[in-house]
């Protein structure tokens, strides 16, 4: 029976020998190349025997082209595996609608297409084209490379851009040692200005004309440093995200992890350029956060919500209405030990005071316990909320005759209400029940509320809070 040889590389050398057991040897070895099936190439029911064969043909076709001694037609590579070079860039063909030219699947090896970033500074996480500059963000550092420019730098060290055959110029690192760590998703734009968080480094940046800025330094270190921290330790992960809100003219962050077990925990707040503060906190979890034209939208479970809409409830975020609060210190007279009174607000009516509670003292190893003590109130009703009648029925039952207060009380459209002490006495004070009214400490931190019978979705304004106290001086 003939043998059946197919050539794979040309101008190859092939040795086969069989064995009086039938077993092919090639070039002194066992076994025998098998196509994908497992079927041997060469097949031969001859012994002993060897043959060589030198192919010059292309396949050996008849009056194929014919190759002549030199240079192998094929390539040995050393390392034939993909290797993934997540610090570089490479860029194809140009793209034109206007004259149809689209060599976007075009990449030339006979041509500079690549260029590569510090791997020290790890992968490259986000690009972002400004003017003839592309902005590169890697882990670690932020860079600008120039578009279809160069620049070259005299020997004094001045530097003078000149026009270049170049796609992506030389790479230029922005000052300070940032970069987006792995949260693409938190890169937001609007004008000159980037924002964009670096978890690893407990940081959220401002990249503008000036530079970098270390905008969570604005009053918030600690609470990211905190709640960066527990991202992704242990048995929580999670992610970032961000963009820019159009309307307000914000930066909205929003940090969401997830616990062992699938528990959610976010955190969504604001920053605003007109006070270079971080402004307020939202009860919505978004997807993702987006602008367009005038619009302020969000994505949330595969749909588009539009935000600072007329058509809906106040405080109502993805068909859920949620109570808007604000938390505050009272800390007047710092080194007095005061007794705060009675409590005070200007503004709309509807709001309520969730707690009221003073500072803790110093621990005390009482019954064999460490403990510390503070004074707090009993939740202090709205004044719709909060109103009875002389028969004893309360809202919203049908009220008649006088109407009384338990909570907050109007006086020349101003509200105001006592402040009951609901603790129990720490060692060495004594009190008289719960009828006692003051709060004793010498800070307070107070947290107030919408609630939930006053104008539900309604305006909700609040101007001022203050609070009347005692107290003397050591």
């Amino acid at each position: 029976m003939g043998a059946v040889i197919e050539v794979k590389y040309f101008n190859s050398f092939l040795l086969k020998k069989v064995n009086n057991n039938g077993q092919p040897i090639w070039n002194g070895s066992k076994g025998i190349p098998a196509d994908i099936g497992g079927n041997p190439v060469v097949t031969s029911t001859d012994n002993n025997f060897s043959f060589a064969i030198e192919e010059s043909r292309i396949r050996g076709g008849y009056n194929n082209t014919s190759l002549d001694y030199g240079v192998k037609a094929y390539l040995v590579e050393d390392e034939p595996m993909a290797s993934v070079r997540g610090n570089s860039l490479i860029y194809s063909g140009i793209f034109n609608s206007r004259t149809g030219v689209n060599n976007t699947n075009v990449f030339s090896v006979g041509e500079d297409i690549t260029k590569s970033a510090d791997p020290a500074n790890g992968s490259i996480q986000k690009l972002y084209a400004e003017d003839t500059n592309l902005v590169i963000l890697q882990e670690a550092k932020v860079s600008r490379a120039l578009i279809d420019k160069d620049a070259i730098y005299s020997a004094e060290g001045g530097g003078a851009v000149t026009s270049a055959s170049l796609t992506i110029g030389t790479i230029q690192p922005y000052a300070g040692n940032f970069g987006i760590s792995r949260d693409p998703g938190s890169f937001a734009a609007y004008g000159y200005r980037k924002y964009f968080t670096d978890r690893d480094r407990n940081a959220i940046i401002r990249l503008s004309m000036d530079g970098i800025t270390e905008i969570s330094n604005y009053g918030m270190y600690d609470y990211f440093r905190d709640e960066f921290s527990s991202i992704n330790s242990g048995a929580v992960s999670g992610k970032v995200i961000g963009g820019w809100d159009v309307h307000a003219k914000q930066y909205t962050l929003s940090t969401q992890r997830v616990i062992g077990g699938g528990t959610n925990n976010y955190k969504t707040l604001t920053f605003d350029e007109s006070i270079n503060g971080w402004t307020s906190f939202f009860t919505y979890k978004p997807d993702q956060i987006l602008s367009l034209r005038n619009k302020f939208y969000t994505l949330k479970d595969g749909k588009l919500w539009g935000h600072y809409s007329e058509n809906v409830n106040r405080g109502s975020f993805y068909g859920q209405s949620d109570k808007t609060s604000v938390t505050f210190i009272f800390n007047p007279k710092v080194s007095m030990s005061k007794v705060f009174k009675t409590v005070n607000y200007e503004g709309s009516n509807g709001w309520e005071i969730n707690s009221f509670l003073s500072d803790e003292t110093g621990s005390d190893f009482i019954n064999n316990n460490w403990s510390m003590y503070s004074d707090t109130t009993n939740s202090i009703y709205s004044y719709v909320e909060g109103s009875y009648d002389d028969l004893g029925n309360e809202y919203p039952t049908a009220l008649v005759g006088n109407i009384n207060r338990a909570g907050f009380d109007r006086k020349e459209n101003k509200y105001f209400a006592n402040l009951v002490n609901s603790s129990s006495a720490s060692p060495g004070e004594v009190i008289w029940g719960n009828s006692v009214s003051g709060i004793k400490g010498y800070f307070a931190t107070v947290t107030i509320s919408t609630d939930n019978a006053t104008d539900p979705g309604g305006l909700k304004e609040l101007f001022a809070v203050s609070a009347n106290f005692v107290g003397s001086s050591y």
